[in-house]
């Protein structure tokens, strides 16, 4: 039976899912992913596998082509830019991510995010702890905007959440109408959106064309005093852009559960700027969000072995077929 690289930190031998798999008779070799480490090392690590559950770590061409038994790659989570999809379809490889796996954590967590800029509850506790006893005025989020950049599944679970606080809710995206009825939404174009939202928070996925998409020219375009709200992928701001209008003042502040290198550099820009929080990427770490994607993902990746993936972004070029 085949063997299978766990590279996802909280999956460990043992656990529920390594029971699945090592019961219908695959053999399982952990190596999780805590932090960067060589193309190297991972390619060692794939040495003899043929599927591999991964977390968000970097599957470039030189290291698929390296891996010359691996046929299927599921990703425990929804984005997958960490994977070279062209070089894996070049080889006959299937790459699956988990749609919506972790919605409803990440709508959650966008909520609690907009509600510790709102209250300013991040440097209340830090005063508290500093042995002074801040007492700022906060704001609610009755009456205000919240714009939403993108409609995938986290998207469209926080906007009930945020109409519930009694927020008015804007969207751009291109999802096609048809998908966009029957919601308390309205959609509008991004400069509409930037212009108009108290809070801007990021749902799209990495793209060429997402890349920098809230750059220097965008964050002008935001009211002043807006909040910025990321739980998407760093590379979608411009950190050095983000830092100078926190610091000049043109926005309130920003809290980002994910920045362009993580872990956070010690020379960062977004280090030592007041109104910005980088939190640790757990927007979609919930137990009950981390035992769905390990299962899910399994069980996708048994599938996607046996040829039939369900989730396979790239199964249709692929003509029914992974690598033999």
């Amino acid at each position: 039976m085949p063997t299978i690289l766990i590279t996802t930190d909280y999956l460990a031998p043992g656990d529920e899912v390594d029971a699945y798999l090592t019961g219908l008779g695959f053999t399982t070799r952990h190596d999780p992913m805590r932090g960067p480490r060589h193309q190297e090392e991972l390619i060692a690590a794939l040495d003899g596998v043929q599927g591999a559950l991964i977390a968000n770590e970097p599957f470039s061409a030189g290291v698929l082509r390296a891996a010359s038994s691996l046929r299927a790659i599921v990703r425990t989570g929804v984005g997958y830019d960490s994977v070279d999809v062209p070089a894996a379809t070049r080889l006959g490889i299937s790459v699956s991510n988990l749609p919506g796996v972790n919605a409803n954590a990440v709508a959650e967590y966008t909520i609690a995010l907009l509600l510790t800029l709102a209250r300013g509850l991040v440097p209340m506790a830090a005063g508290v702890a500093a042995g002074r006893w801040p007492r700022a005025d906060g704001h609610e989020l009755r009456g205000r905007t919240l714009g939403l950049i993108g409609w995938g599944a986290s998207a469209r679970l926080v906007a009930p959440l945020a109409t519930a606080f009694g927020m008015t809710v804007l969207c751009t995206t291109g999802v096609p109408e048809g998908l966009r009825a029957g919601v308390p939404v309205r959609f509008v174009p991004l400069d509409e959106l930037l212009g108009a939202a108290d809070f801007v928070s990021v749902h799209t996925a990495l793209t060429d064309r997402t890349r920098h998409l809230i750059d220097a020219a965008a964050l002008a375009r935001m009211q002043p005093g807006a909040y910025l709200v990321n739980t998407a992928r760093g590379q979608i701001v411009d950190e050095a852009a983000l830092a100078a209008a926190v610091r000049g003042g043109r926005l309130a502040g920003a809290a980002l559960d994910v920045v362009d290198v993580e872990p956070l550099p010690a020379d960062s820009v977004l280090r030592g700027v007041d109104g910005i929080t980088v939190f640790s990427h757990m927007a979609g770490q919930t137990a009950e969000a981390r035992r769905s994607a390990g299962l899910d993902g399994a069980r996708e990746l048994v599938a996607a072995l046996a040829g039939r993936p369900g989730s396979s972004v790239n199964a249709h070029l692929l003509n029914n077929e992974v690598r033999p």
